[in-house]
């Protein structure tokens, strides 16, 4: 059985920052602009928190809030500290400038590295709990208040309330399921949140019923995954070989994060060699199935490997 950082002493939940909104599209393009332009300005203060902050982004001031939240989970900004100046990361630099990767978030590899981002965060408790944790497919909601509110009172988590935890419940639902389509509604109109184009979370027949979708991600791209890859490694172990058993079962791993099985992880490992131009080899030998690796990767090195998935054509990128 593994560890998990949600059961060590001295770990503290975070079910709130949104504002309960979840997260939407442009939001993320708006707070890495908003940085940007603030840091070649040579501000001293924090461009969430003065007086323009609600007419730059075009929001009411909740969300606001809930702009800087998610930009920051998502790493796409570094929040200053004390109101002090926020600055725009290498992901928000490589992705969202205006000659990044995707500032428009048309690529599906987009979302599903925001994905990483937020569900292999120990930090965000809702989000690494029902990926990693949560012990069937389908629920309701209530069965993850219940049972978040369960385990906060048996590991003795401070700053919490069920009425909290139910309020990040409902807008992790929001973030990864669309609603469904009302009246004149279209399909685009439910979608609220640029991660219900992953299609891990779906509404089932019950009115509150839902299903983690598990199983192969045929939007997820090899460069993406490779990062993930070596993000989780380099947090996990210092060697140089780590096993298909942690890859697929540890919590905030890719086979948890990603939801994928045993099989569908194995096929994408026995890939990664030429996404990593062969610094990562997956191996079978002596019957032990593993990822070997020549060297350590930093996360920074390991960032560039995403290129790779915007390298197509438009027809590849989401619709």
């Amino acid at each position: 059985m593994f560890n998990s950082p949600l059961f060590k002493a001295g770990y503290q939940p975070q079910f709130s920052g949104h504002e309960t909104f979840p997260m939407r599209y442009g939001w993320l393009k708006k707070a890495y602009d908003a940085v940007k332009e603030s840091q070649e300005s040579s501000n001293d203060h924090s461009v969430f928190n003065d007086e323009g902050a609600i007419a730059r982004l075009g929001v009411g001031k909740n969300m606001v809030a809930s702009i800087r939240h998610w930009a920051t989970q998502c790493d796409v900004i570094k929040p200053g500290n004390k109101g002090n100046q926020a600055e725009v990361s290498e992901i928000g630099k490589k992705i969202f400038d205006d000659n990044g990767l995707d500032p428009f978030m048309e690529y599906p590899s987009t979302p599903w590295l925001l994905h990483w981002k937020l569900a292999s965060n120990k930090k965000l408790t809702t989000w690494f709990w029902v990926f990693s944790h949560f012990p069937t497919d389908s629920f309701e909601r209530d069965n993850i208040v219940q049972a978040l509110d369960k385990l906060g009172n048996e590991q003795a988590w401070s700053r919490m309330s069920k009425s909290t935890i139910k309020r990040d419940v409902e807008c992790f639902v929001r973030t990864y399921a669309a609603k469904p389509a009302t009246g004149k509604q279209t399909h685009e109109d439910t979608m609220e949140s640029p991660l219900t184009e992953l299609g891990l979370l779906k509404a089932i027949g019950k009115k509150d019923g839902f299903r983690v979708v598990r199983g192969p991600k045929a939007t997820l791209g090899d460069g993406v995954f490779a990062y993930a890859v070596i993000n989780f490694w380099n947090g996990f172990s210092t060697a140089n070989t780590i096993s298909l058993e942690a890859l697929a079962h540890q919590p905030g791993s890719p086979g948890k994060v990603f939801q994928l099985s045993e099989d569908d992880l194995t096929d994408r490992l026995t890939r990664i060699e030429m996404a990593t131009n062969g610094r990562l080899k997956w191996s079978e030998t002596a019957g032990l199935k593993q990822l070997v690796r020549s060297e350590k990767i930093q996360d920074q090195d390991a960032l560039q490997l995403i290129d790779i998935d915007y390298q197509g054509e438009y027809e590849g990128k989401v619709a």
